[in-house]
C-alpha cells in the first residue's frame, strides 16, 4: 500500500510561481507511473502531469504546457510540480496519483489508471 502527500500550495498572485510536492511512504515508488491531476469548483477533475517510471517521459494538459514542469526525485521518492505564470484559471485542489508497475515508459492521462491518491492540496491564483 502506497500513501501519498501533497503540499505547497497556497495563494498567489497570478503570474506568480508555486512548488507542489507529493511524498510517497509505504513502499518506493520507483517502478510506478506518476501523475497530477487537478479540480476546481463545480469541474470534474482533470489531468495536468504525468511522469514516467524511468522519468524519462512525461506528458503534460495543453493548458499547462509551457508553464508547468513536473519531475521526481527517487532518494527522497517524491515527484514535484514546478508551477510558473500562474494564472486564475489554475485555481484548483491538486492531486498527487501513483500507477503500480507501469512499465518504464507509460504515461497515464486517465483517473481510472492510477491505483492511488493523495488527500489535494488547495491552489488560488489571485488575479
Amino acid at each position: 500500500q502506497v500513501q501519498l502527500v501533497e503540499s505547497g500550495g497556497g495563494l498567489v498572485q497570478a503570474g506568480g510561481s508555486l512548488r507542489l510536492s507529493c511524498a510517497a511512504s509505504g513502499r518506493s515508488t520507483s517502478a510506478y507511473g506518476m501523475g497530477w491531476f487537478r479540480q476546481a469548483p463545480t469541474k470534474e477533475r482533470e489531468f495536468v502531469a504525468a511522469i514516467s517510471a524511468s522519468g524519462s517521459n512525461t506528458d503534460y494538459a495543453d493548458s499547462v504546457k509551457g508553464r508547468f514542469t513536473i519531475s521526481r526525485d527517487y532518494v527522497k521518492n517524491t515527484i514535484d510540480l514546478q508551477m510558473n505564470s500562474l494564472e486564475p484559471s489554475d485555481t484548483a485542489v491538486y492531486y498527487c496519483a501513483a500507477r503500480r508497475y507501469s512499465g518504464p515508459y507509460a504515461l497515464m492521462t486517465e483517473q481510472d489508471e492510477y491505483d492511488y491518491w493523495g488527500q489535494g492540496t488547495q491552489v488560488t491564483v489571485s488575479s
